[in-house]
């Protein structure tokens, strides 16, 4: 839990550096990271943000035919504009969110696929307006406590890495074929080594590093540290869909970043205009956290609350059971 807390607040640092924060051996933490990322409990990688390149984000809701609903979810998994993905209701809902890099995919996944797709009864999807918590908001605060203030100190600013911001940037950034190539590589790997990185995208390893802080400083991507929550004890998964009164979303939403059980929130089109993702340990935790911490929100005026069946793909990254599965690109980075 230590060395996993510590890559969260600093996801790309050496093993040294984790170390002399912990009071560990080098070899230590280089033998426990390796042990967690086999096992499927952790993986970081970059992630893209295609609201920085100019491109809006959805989440979408799908209501299938009995017994369609695994199909539909694996056959989004496989899309690389769709990054997260879950089976709920019995296996008759998915839900999914969307990063299409252009309209083009946008446009033939909303305007095309699904719309074809005969198992697909219903199909609701919602923009997203403001992002409250998600991205590089690792800081999933179920972790804080973990180390000592001091300890987080020793490996950075000790500021959360996500402020609420636009979702899609008034200048979008344009990427460059070689900024392309190091996504790429960061992707597979986000502690790649700025040679790797270098290597990958044809740069000098100076001229990727200054590469590589411009487009994390415009958010163009982000490192995450993700986590199969199971794995940590927390079994009960559910999408809260909230109707806020308008005046009150903001505050709405501000609140649920702070709870330790959110792991996503934001405000969404629709009537059900903010939306989050909770985890709990069981699900009588799950009926506390929604009906006593979530459902005293001054300005909530309904909730549903979508326990997640399956959870098949999150921040990109493929599940299989509980646990995360590495891209084929990325194994033989280890």
């Amino acid at each position: 839990m230590r060395i996993i807390r510590a890559l969260q607040i600093a996801p790309r640092a050496s093993f040294a550096s984790i170390a002399a924060a912990l009071g560990l051996t080098e070899a230590t933490v280089n033998r426990r990271y390796r042990r967690l990322r086999a096992d499927g409990v952790i993986r970081v990688a970059g992630v893209v943000n295609p609201g920085a390149l100019g491109q809006s984000r959805w989440l979408v809701r799908l209501r299938c035919r009995p017994g369609s609903g695994p199909a539909i979810a694996d056959a989004l998994a496989g899309r690389d504009d769709v990054n997260w993905v879950a089976l709920g209701s019995v296996g008759c809902e998915v839900t999914c969110a969307t990063q299409s890099r252009t309209r083009e995919q946008h446009d033939d996944l909303l305007g095309r696929r699904l719309p074809r797709t005969a198992a697909v009864l219903d199909i609701n999807a919602f923009a997203m307006l403001r992002q409250f918590l998600g991205g590089r908001g690792h800081y999933w605060t179920a972790l804080q406590g973990t180390l000592t203030p001091a300890e987080e100190a020793a490996l950075g600013s000790g500021e959360p890495p996500f402020a609420e911001a636009p979702v899609v940037a008034r200048e979008p950034l344009l990427l460059t074929l070689e900024d392309e190539k190091l996504l790429a590589a960061l992707a597979a790997d986000g502690r790649a080594s700025l040679v790797d990185l270098a290597t990958a995208a044809g740069l000098t390893p100076g001229r990727a590093s200054r590469r590589l802080d411009t487009l994390l400083r415009h958010r163009a991507v982000h490192v995450d540290v993700e986590i199969a929550a199971p794995a940590l004890g927390y079994h009960a998964r559910a999408n809260l869909w909230l109707r806020v009164h308008p005046s009150a979303v903001k505050a709405v939403g501000r609140a649920l970043a702070q709870e330790p059980e959110i792991a996503f929130a934001a405000a969404v089109s629709g009537p059900w205009n903010v939306h989050a993702v909770a985890h709990c340990r069981d699900l009588d935790e799950l009926f506390e956290f929604t009906s006593d911490r979530i459902g005293s929100l001054a300005g909530l005026q309904g909730m549903e609350v979508s326990p997640v069946l399956k959870l098949v793909k999150q921040a990109g990254t493929r599940l299989v059971g509980d646990r995360l599965v590495e891209p084929p690109t990325a194994r033989g980075r280890r």
